[in-house]
């Protein structure tokens, strides 16, 4: 959906090679990956990883939800917001299903350990954020964006 979206929106071939090579060439965007990466492929406890994904699912991408939803509030790209909702249910539902099983684990992480790992998963969604969305040119600003704060917190 976002590859058609890139395609069909960024003309300058330099610019759309930047986006969809975005884990090599924008510094937040690999960040993200990495983190996730190391998690969910280590040698991790199966706790650690299943946490390590509630994060991706939950946490990661709720900024740019936010600011696709805020386009659906504009009244601007209806397909693409459209398309957003249904994305970002099926990721809420991911996440939900992480914490689910989590909570049936036998062996489940130490309360310090699963907040670190939500806190660092929120730090690099803000960095993200404020790094690669231009919040203030679309309206967006700070307190808008600290729904990945209370994303946080669920």
């Amino acid at each position: 959906m976002y590859s058609l979206l890139l395609e069909t929106c960024i003309k300058d071939s330099r610019q759309k090679n930047k986006l969809f090579n975005a884990i090599e060439s924008i510094p937040c965007v690999s960040r993200k990956a990495k983190w996730a990466l190391n998690l969910i492929q280590s040698s991790s406890s199966f706790a650690e990883r299943l946490v390590a994904i509630a994060c991706v699912e939950g946490i990661f991408f709720s900024g740019s939800f936010c600011a696709i939803f805020w386009l659906k509030k504009s009244g601007l790209m209806p397909g693409l917001t459209f398309s957003n909702e249904l994305i970002s249910r099926d990721e809420g539902l991911h996440s939900d299903f992480a914490c689910l099983l989590y909570s049936f684990l036998r062996k489940q992480l130490t309360r310090q350990k699963v907040h670190q790992i939500v806190h660092e998963a929120v730090e690099i969604e803000t960095e993200f954020v404020c790094d690669a969305l231009p919040c203030a040119l679309i309206g967006m600003n700070a307190e808008l964006m600290s729904y990945i704060r209370v994303r946080q917190e669920v």
